[in-house]
């Protein structure tokens, strides 16, 4: 009600000062400095509060907001004004329910010191279990770098190695062409993958003849020591 009645008058001032600025090119400057006179001299009377006895919310009022209503504001008025607040004790304490929340709450965000340390051990030993997998993958890796590291080079030399004789292959096979043709041709030419076909096709042929001669020169062999061994 104190608070309405402040509010009230604060608004009649402003207003009334709104007025006299919005007609200051109406009113002469000696009405203007009158008006502002009484109102600076202008004395209120005091509010009538009254603080000598505690604000209890009327329940059964419609005017009473809901959250006056609720259990955690009669704890609220109980807390500041005890007895005088008019509020029964007994009602303050928490349901079963209620009770039962609590519980539930303080067991899963403040445990036992026990399950607290029987927490930091297994995750301690999780951690142990986790580091000594690692370490032990480490090891057996650095186990295999050397024979990693041959693989490695090895098969850099024949990458090499390999590169080399392709190129040594085609310039034997651009001299051979020169050779045939008597001028240089483009190796994407037509003549020239003409060539590199035949040429393969008679080194193929040449390996599947060496190839028949080596099984008959294997199978020959022993035919010719059987009749040593017999005498």
């Amino acid at each position: 009600m104190a608070t309405s009645l402040l509010s009230r008058r604060t608004a009649l001032f402003c207003w009334a000062f709104r007025d006299i600025s919005g007609f200051k090119t109406v009113i002469p400057l000696s009405a203007r400095c009158g008006m502002l006179q009484i109102i600076a001299n202008y004395n209120a009377k005091p509010i009538k509060l009254n603080i000598t006895k505690p604000y209890i919310p009327d329940r059964q009022s419609e005017k009473t907001p809901e959250w006056q209503k609720t259990a955690k504001y009669d704890r609220k008025l109980y807390g500041r004004y005890g007895s005088a607040s008019g509020i029964d004790p007994a009602t303050l304490w928490p349901s079963c329910t209620e009770l039962e929340e609590i519980i539930a709450e303080e067991r899963e965000w403040n445990q036992p010191l026990e399950v607290m340390l029987k927490n930091i051990e297994e995750k301690e030993k999780e951690l142990t279990v986790k580091r000594l997998a690692k370490e032990k993958l480490i090891a057996a890796n650095m186990a295999k770098m050397p024979k990693m590291v041959a693989d490695w080079r090895r098969e850099k030399r024949e990458a090499k190695a390999k590169l080399k004789e392709e190129k040594a292959r085609r310039e034997k096979l651009l001299a051979e062409a020169r050779e045939r043709f008597g001028y240089a041709l483009d190796p994407r030419s037509p003549k020239f993958v003409e060539m590199v076909a035949e040429i393969e096709k008679e080194e193929k042929k040449k390996r599947k003849l060496m190839k028949r001669r080596l099984k008959d020169e294997q199978t020959q062999t022993p035919v010719a020591a059987a009749p040593s061994g017999t005498s």
